[in-house]
């Protein structure tokens, strides 16, 4: 059963449409909510914690509707939120203790969670320091030690490595890692860092105007679509309309062509799974066939290299497929999602595809 249940929710504000018909389940895990700017996360982040409503349409969390039953479901929820502002003369102890007694934890028993998470976050030491005086690493750990000090069923991150340094950046994505495969959390991570997502989501949601334009395993959507790049001395529409024939798909500019490997055959479900060493016969049988059609053609051959699809590639796909619109304001009327940024690897060039 999913933990997150989302039928043709509609959310307006004014004129302006947020959530247009949206459908999405969430399973557990750890679950990547992805689109740009205006494209409706953070809206859809708010029905879930019930802090409002919906126009039409159900959402279930946890069993519940949080719309209807809001306190409830809140307390079984973990939530940081994107804002770095924290109340400064807080010591961090005594800000997680608090939000821990919130979620319905005794005084006693949230005080020690309260310094048992602020440990396994990495602020032991630091758990009694004010946090204005935390930089803003340690007060993305904190806020990640507030929402997860009660042990929730669902946590929901907004943005978790937003200011953050490269090496801060992968210390926040490990610990968040290990929160789901140690502790067993479900989470939900609201981000535009899409290479981030792809290293410790398994499944993914898209977004775009209110609408789930693409959803599922990671593995799948990336590890089923990987391609040949090929580039070829002289004009490939030729070499294109050779290996269509043969049921490769290819998509060709005047001194370049790409040939996708059909790495599932195509009567072949959407479920099935290919094994690793038929998946190297069919990439193998894949680069025999460019071979031979480029020496059939007398066309030069001047490389052939191997690229596996990744999260930006797939984003950035649907935006040249008119399925995504980049810095939209489809939530206009509401505080925007992000400050007009695209996310990361979601722009397309004219140039070669690397």
């Amino acid at each position: 059963m999913p933990i997150v249940e989302c039928r043709s929710v509609v959310k307006r504000y004014g004129g302006n449409t947020a959530l247009s018909g949206l459908d999405v389940d969430i399973h557990g895990g750890v679950t990547g909510l992805l689109g740009a700017n205006g494209a409706g996360k953070t809206t859809l982040i708010t029905l879930l914690l019930g802090l409002r409503s919906r126009d039409s349409g159900s959402i279930s969390v946890l069993g519940s509707d949080p719309s209807t039953a809001g306190p409830a479901v809140r307390q079984r929820l973990g939530y940081a939120f994107e804002q770095r502002e924290l109340p400064p003369d807080f010591t961090a102890f005594d800000l997680v203790a608090h939000m821990a007694a919130l979620h319905g934890l005794p005084a006693k028993l949230a005080r020690g969670r309260a310094s048992d998470t602020l440990w396994e976050v990495g602020l032991g030491e630091e758990r009694f320091r004010p946090t204005g005086t935390m930089s803003t690493g340690q007060l993305q750990r904190v806020k990640l030690a507030q929402a997860t000090a009660h042990h929730p069923e669902l946590l929901i991150l907004d943005e978790p490595t937003d200011g953050l340094d490269p090496l801060q950046r992968v210390d926040m994505l490990a610990l968040i890692k290990s929160l789901a495969e140690q502790h067993g959390i479900n989470i939900l991570v609201s981000s535009h860092h899409l290479a981030e997502v792809e290293r410790i989501c398994q499944t993914v949601v898209i977004i775009n105007e209110g609408r789930v334009v693409r959803s599922g395993a990671v593995d799948k959507l990336t590890g089923q679509n990987a391609y040949y790049l090929v580039e070829v001395g002289g004009e490939a529409k030729q070499l294109a309309s050779s290996l269509a024939g043969l049921g490769y798909d290819a998509e060709f500019s005047p001194d370049e062509l790409m040939v996708r490997v059909p790495l599932l055959p195509k009567s072949a479900g959407e479920t099935a799974v290919v094994k690793s060493q038929d998946e190297r016969h069919l990439e193998v049988k894949c680069a025999d066939a460019i071979r031979d059609a480029v020496a059939s053609q007398e066309i030069e051959l001047r490389s052939l290299v191997r690229e596996q699809q990744t999260l930006e590639r797939l984003f950035a796909d649907e935006y040249s497929a008119g399925n995504l619109a980049l810095g939209s304001q489809g939530g206009a009327g509401k505080p925007p999602d992000r400050g007009g940024k695209p996310p990361s690897g979601a722009r397309t060039s004219k140039g070669r595809r690397r």
